[in-house]
């Protein structure tokens, strides 16, 4: 997608992918990730994300990558939390204690700059991208976090009723695109209730990819 669509989702208040509180499926599965307290997770696209709250809360640090600055002053106003602002190469540098953004292009973010990251909890990032770009993310994100164990959540639905984001991502090419570098294992899967945006029947699914 252009940068110009998410920024303009993010100024017209067009944020139905947003959550109003912790992921349900992260609060279940996190732990499957076996790891130890004040570890360091990776959220890409995080947007302005409950989630990084309840990792705060129980104690880990977190680090994001988000496009629209418009989103992550947003999550600093909810977490309360006043952060100090750099510049780094191409990238806004929010940071403040246990907690440090990345603002611009993800493909500007390289590994130097983000730090050492035990894991990576991918709930919005693969499904935003059109099936052009996701082979260019999946390598980016397995080279800048050298293949960190993820948690990763998907949807899959037939993408000739409705187009995405967030798009469907199927099994096969979830492990076409980490198999090499994963143990690719579902832990949950379950129906979207109502239906993706209220339209189409669709399933989402949790994974855990772990280094072999």
């Amino acid at each position: 997608m252009e940068a110009s669509f998410w920024q303009q989702k993010w100024e017209e208040g067009d944020i139905g992918f947003h959550q109003s509180e912790a992921n349900p499926f992260l609060v279940e599965h996190f732990e499957t990730l076996n790891l130890a307290k004040s570890g360091r997770i990776f959220l890409p696209l995080c947007g302005k994300t409950r989630d990084f709250a309840w990792l705060l809360a129980c104690g880990y640090r977190v680090v994001g990558a988000e496009l629209s600055e418009l989103a992550i002053n947003e999550l600093f106003n909810d977490l309360e939390v006043e952060p100090k602002i750099s510049r780094v190469g191409e990238l806004t540098h929010y940071c403040a204690k246990d907690i440090d953004i990345f603002v611009g292009d993800i493909f500007d973010v390289p590994a130097e700059v983000l730090g050492p990251v035990d894991a990576v909890y991918d709930r919005a990032a693969l499904v935003a991208m059109p099936e052009n770009m996701r082979h260019q993310y999946t390598s980016h994100l397995m080279e800048i976090t050298h293949a960190a164990p993820q948690l990763l959540i998907c949807y899959e639905y037939n993408q000739q009723l409705i187009d995405g984001p967030p798009f469907s991502v199927s099994e096969a090419e979830i492990k076409h695109h980490y198999a090499s570098a994963y143990q690719v294992n579902s832990v949950e899967s379950k129906e979207v209730a109502g239906g993706l945006k209220g339209k189409v029947a669709s399933i989402e699914t949790v994974w855990l990819l772990q280094k072999f």
